[in-house]
């Protein structure tokens, strides 16, 4: 059987040993290469994989004195190479007592085991930052809004925006979301037959998550203003949207501008502040550039509205 048994060994990867009574080895075959040599004269645990995993399966065996008993151990080699060593007793028909020891390389399983750990608190980590601005967009909402409906309205609508920018966030296996994707997802549900109204240039950056959700957010707050207040509509006077990095004060930086033509589209009033809260200024101005660690500037006046937002460009990569 022995043509047939060490196949199927070395398909599996597994490793034999075994022993009698006295541990006295009386099989060994297809061991670790960390382990394997060709030079045993007279193998025994610690002569074959050295004093300290001996030390411990030593440890393991002393109890094992009935046929049938069964014990493991999980012996990890530098940082990267994980065994697990399954001892059992047998009795064989002739000879007594014996240890077989079956030997698993478990490294990949483990370093699997690691990735998805890590994958799982970066997730929980994620949602709870979202949470967190999910949080902050329904105060900010509720605190700027007149009425329970026009609550409702806008908050539905800002969490529309993060889940289109989430949507491309997830896609990209979390990087984030670069910058055309971004504006084209934003715009194109309040433009379904007039995509060509926002004209998008400059460099197609991938942002990082943290800058995408917000960026989202600031693209879907102007492009719902354009849509319900501005001419753009019925001017079809195109808005110009860009991207560029820069460096600035010795500093990388990514600047966002949006730039809105308006066409007879605002009755003069005498309160800029309630103005600039009508258009929702307060996620533009203060909520989106505080959450990337940058400034904004937002400006209306009777021919155009004008964005611009900078951020440190390691917020973005």
């Amino acid at each position: 059987m022995r043509e047939f048994f060490m196949p199927a060994l070395v398909d599996l990867g597994a490793s034999i040993i075994i022993q009698n009574a006295q541990r006295e080895y009386l099989f060994v075959t297809n061991l670790p290469e960390i382990w394997a040599r060709e030079d045993f004269q007279s193998p025994s645990d610690e002569v074959v994989f050295g004093a300290d995993v001996a030390a411990r399966l030593a440890t393991l065996k002393a109890d094992m004195t009935a046929t049938g008993q069964k014990a493991q151990l999980e012996v990890m080699v530098g940082a990267e190479q994980f065994f697990e060593f399954r001892v059992q007793t047998v009795e064989f028909a002739q000879g007594g007592l014996h240890l077989v020891t079956t030997i698993v390389d478990r490294s990949e399983e483990r370093h699997r085991e690691r990735l998805l750990r890590a994958l799982l608190r970066e997730v929980s980590h994620r949602s709870k930052n979202l949470l967190a601005i999910i949080q902050s967009i329904a105060l900010q909402t509720a605190r700027y809004s007149g009425s329970l409906d026009l609550f409702l309205h806008k908050f539905r609508g800002r969490l529309y925006s993060l889940s289109q920018s989430q949507d491309l966030i997830t896609d990209s296996s979390w990087r984030g979301a670069y910058f055309f994707e971004l504006v084209q997802q934003q715009t194109e549900k309040y433009l379904p037959e007039n995509g060509d109204l926002v004209k998008v240039s400059g460099d197609n950056l991938l942002l990082s998550p943290n800058a995408s959700l917000h960026l989202g957010l600031a693209l879907h707050e102007l492009i719902v203003n354009a849509v319900s207040h501005g001419s753009l509509l019925r001017s079809k006077m195109p808005i110009e949207v860009s991207c560029v990095r820069k460096h600035v004060d010795g500093h990388d930086t990514v600047e966002m501008v949006w730039h809105e033509p308006l066409q007879g589209a605002l009755k003069p009033v005498d309160d800029a502040e309630q103005l600039q809260s009508h258009f929702g200024s307060t996620v533009l101005e203060r909520v989106v550039p505080a959450s990337v660690n940058g400034k904004a500037q937002y400006a209306i006046s009777r021919d155009r509205i004008a964005y611009h937002l900078a951020f440190p460009l390691d917020v973005a990569e």
